[in-house]
């Protein structure tokens, strides 16, 4: 599974590089750091939207504001240090299957 997080010129201005940070840690937190790849990547096309994360590999829990499907995985809007865990233990970590 890939995260991709958006660096293009806007969402660098709101805050990519504090969201790929909180994604590291996060990761580390859940000890998922071996599961999946965390990249940064060019703009993903929704610059009005936020901070973007594409998650390769899995289907969102619920479509939403905020999570869009692709065919490829799904996209979250609006990500931002201080919702990453949240949407992480939300849309991602139950799609791991770890139990």
């Amino acid at each position: 599974m890939t995260i991709k997080v958006c660096v293009g010129s806007s969402c660098h201005l709101k805050g990519s590089y504090e969201v790929i940070e909180a994604f590291k840690e996060v990761l580390k937190k859940y000890d998922v750091e071996d599961l999946i790849e965390l990249q940064a990547s060019f703009c993903l096309g929704h610059c009005a939207l936020g901070v973007t994360v594409e998650c390769e590999g899995m289907e969102p829990s619920e479509r939403g504001p905020h999570v869009e499907e692709t065919p490829d995985g799904f996209i979250m809007h609006s990500v931002n240090a201080g919702n990453v865990e949240e949407l992480f233990a939300k849309e991602i970590y139950p799609k791991l299957f770890l139990n």
